[in-house]
């Protein structure tokens, strides 16, 4: 291995069962994959790909796990894994090196972007159940600064 190259992390450890959940655990980052969850396998390991690099816990240029590596440790598909590198390497989060695996992305400004990104879809929520609430803008970013001082009401 070159001394440029990011050092290769060691195999993931994984624990399944009927009620648990699959769990792939890499130094600091877990992956959990629910049956339960109603959205597809894909997108569960896309957004949490997508928050380990926005919480910094895999850094630019650290290399992930293959398609194959990780789809085994988590009893999915290779198809679903290969699907959500995809959609990720499109969104810039992630690059595949012919012969050489795939990376996080070493784009400056990644991680803040997708912090807000994450940040920006749960306000966008919230803003929505405000306004079902016929709540104002004003009125859910004030209950926010309640919460955040524990005024609950």
């Amino acid at each position: 291995m070159d001394a440029g190259a990011p050092a290769r992390r060691p195999l993931p450890t994984v624990t399944s069962g009927s009620t648990v959940p699959t769990v792939y655990t890499n130094m600091h980052s877990v992956l959990t994959i629910s049956q339960a969850d109603p959205r597809p396998l894909y997108l569960q390991v896309k957004e949490q790909i997508r928050h380990l690099v926005a919480m910094g816990d895999w850094a630019p240029g650290t290399e992930i796990p293959s398609i194959r590596a990780l789809a085994a440790a988590i009893s999915v598909s290779v198809i679903t894994i290969k699907r959500a590198y995809l959609e990720l390497e499109m969104e810039g989060v992630i690059v595949t090196r012919q012969g050489k695996g795939s990376f996080v992305a070493e784009r400056a400004g990644l991680a803040p972007d997708l912090r807000n990104a994450e940040l920006d879809d749960h306000l966008k929520a919230a803003l929505r159940v405000g306004r079902s609430l016929r709540l104002g803008v004003e009125d859910v970013a004030a209950r926010l600064a309640e919460l955040d001082q524990g005024k609950e009401s």
